[in-house]
C-alpha cells in the first residue's frame, strides 16, 4: 500500500514495503526523488538494516554461528506495518519474527517515521532491543535523489555543496563490496563537481566529514535538495558505476560494510552499534527542499 502526506510545499508518498519513501514532489510539480526505474536501480530510498553495505562473502558470525545476509540487510525487502497515519506524520514498524531470527539472531523492533513540515521531510528511526541480551546492528539511509533535478540538464552540470570545508579521502571499496584499507584524496573545500567518472570505483565512502549537510546544486538553475544528518559518523555518495543514471544517492550511515580482512564476530565489527537489554536507539535525518 502507498500512503501520501501533503502540505502547501511538498507531497510525499511512502510504501508499506520497506517503509520506503517513493516520491517527494514540490508544489510546482518538481520531483526530487528517483522513480525506481530498474534499468538503473529498483529502489528509491531503502532503509539499510541490520547491516549497511556488504559482508565478506555475504556472511557474518554471531554467538558461535554463521549467518548469510545480503548487502544492506532485510529491512528494505520487508513489509512494515503502518501503525499511525496523521495529517503530517506517518509511522511504520517492523518487528522480529521467526523468519528474521533465521538470518539475524536478535529480537528487535524497527520504527520508521516520516514527518512533513514546511519544505522539509524528517526521517526518524527508532531501534528497540526486545531481546534478553544485547543486540548488534547498523542502520543507514540510501535515498536516490534526482540529479539533475531539472529536466534537460546533465549530471555534470551539478555539484555537491558541503556546509563545512572538507579535506577528506574516500575509503576505497573492493569490486566484491567490502571496504579496503586504501584511501584516495577526494574532497578539498566546500564543493565537489559531479561526473560519472568519480564513481568508477563504486561509492564514495567517508568516515571523517565535518559537514552535516550535503546539498545537490546546479550550475544552471536554482533547484536544490539538502540531506541534513547530524551525528552520523559515516557517509556514502553513490550512483551506478556504469554511468548515465539520473540520480545520486547521499547516504548518512551508522555503520558500514565489512573491511575485506574482517573475520571476527559481529560484536567486533567496525562501526557496529550495541544496544543493551531494554534500551533503544533513535536518530533522524532531514530532506530540505529549496530553490
Amino acid at each position: 500500500m502507498i500512503h501520501t502526506l501533503k502540505n502547501d510545499k511538498l507531497t510525499i508518498t511512502v510504501a508499506d514495503h520497506g517503509a520506503e519513501l517513493k516520491s517527494m514532489t514540490g508544489a510546482d510539480g518538481t520531483e526530487y526523488l528517483f522513480d525506481g526505474n530498474p534499468k538503473w536501480w529498483k529502489y528509491t530510498s531503502p532503509v539499510l538494516f541490520p547491516i549497511v553495505g556488504k559482508l565478506v562473502n555475504g556472511k557474518y558470525r554471531a554467538e558461535g554461528k554463521e549467518y548469510d545476509l545480503p548487502g544492506h540487510g532485510f529491512a528494505r525487502t520487508s513489509d512494515f506495518e503502518c501503525v499511525r497515519e496523521g495529517k503530517d506524520e506517518i509511522d511504520f514498524r517492523l518487528n522480529w519474527s521467526e523468519e528474521t531470527l533465521k538470518v539475524y539472531p536478535y529480537k528487535f523492533s524497527l520504527e520508521i517515521s516520516y514527518i512533513l513540515k514546511d519544505n522539509t521531510v524528517d526521517v526518524v528511526w527508532l531501534v528497540k532491543n526486545l531481546d534478553d541480551k544485547p543486540i548488534y546492528f547498523s542502520i543507514g539511509a540510501h535515498p536516490a535523489l534526482k540529479c539533475p533535478i531539472v529536466e534537460g540538464e546533465n549530471f555534470d552540470d551539478c555539484y555537491l555543496s558541503f556546509n563545512n570545508a572538507e579535506k577528506s579521502a574516500r575509503i576505497l571499496l573492493l569490486p566484491s563490496g567490502p571496504l579496503s584499507r586504501d584511501r584516495v584524496p577526494t574532497l578539498d573545500g566546500t564543493t565537489l563537481n559531479l561526473n560519472y567518472e568519480l564513481f568508477k570505483g563504486d561509492a564514495l565512502v567517508f568516515d571523517d566529514l565535518k559537514s552535516d549537510e550535503v546539498t545537490i546544486c546546479s550550475k544552471k538553475s536554482s533547484k536544490k535538495i539538502t540531506v541534513q544528518a547530524k551525528d552520523f559518523p559515516y557517509w556514502g555518495i553513490w550512483t551506478p558505476d556504469k554511468g548515465g543514471a539520473p540520480f545520486l544517492c547521499i547516504e548518512p550511515w551508522h555503520g558500514h560494510a565489512d573491511f575485506a580482512n574482517f573475520t571476527g564476530d559481529i560484536t567486533q565489527k567496525d562501526g557496529i552499534n550495541k544496544l543493551d537489554v531494554g534500551k533503544s536507539f533513535d536518530t533522524h535525518y532531514t530532506f530540505i527542499v529549496g530553490e
